[in-house]
């Protein structure tokens, strides 16, 4: 055998010990919904979290509106509630709002709730038949 033959079987047998030596892979899951260790569900939830550059648009938190609008709000409730309480004793009333009106009529026993939408003009209204009876 010439010097070219010796080191091509050579490197075979080399090649041949270093694939006995080798190893078994083994797969271990990392995610716990696979079997991973549930320890790493929060790590990965948390990683996830953090990459998520998209926002769900249907999505309305209470954080989108401003203070003042908040107030706002909460006002708006607080004041067609106490309309409503003055109704239960007998008496009508009319609460007025930059997108709203609201009328409400207590007619003997009928109540009325006439809602008109300032920027459109559009009228709906509610009508209660038998409201104060015992």
């Amino acid at each position: 055998m010439n010097a070219h033959a010796w080191k091509a079987l050579f490197l075979l047998w080399t090649l041949g010990v270093a694939s006995a030596m080798a190893t078994e892979l083994v797969y271990s899951p990392v995610n716990p919904s696979f079997g991973g260790n549930p320890l790493n569900g929060t790590y990965l939830l948390n990683n996830a979290t953090a990459q998520d550059r998209h926002k769900d648009p249907d999505l309305r938190s209470s954080n989108s509106q401003s203070p003042l609008e908040r107030f706002t709000s909460q006002l708006e409730s607080r004041l067609l509630s106490q309309v409503l309480t003055n109704i239960q004793d007998g008496n009508s009333g009319t609460l007025s709002t930059d997108q709203f009106i609201v009328n409400i009529v207590d007619d003997s026993g009928n109540l009325t709730v006439q809602i008109t939408d300032r920027s459109t003009g559009e009228i709906s209204e509610i009508s209660v038949n038998g409201f104060n009876q015992p």
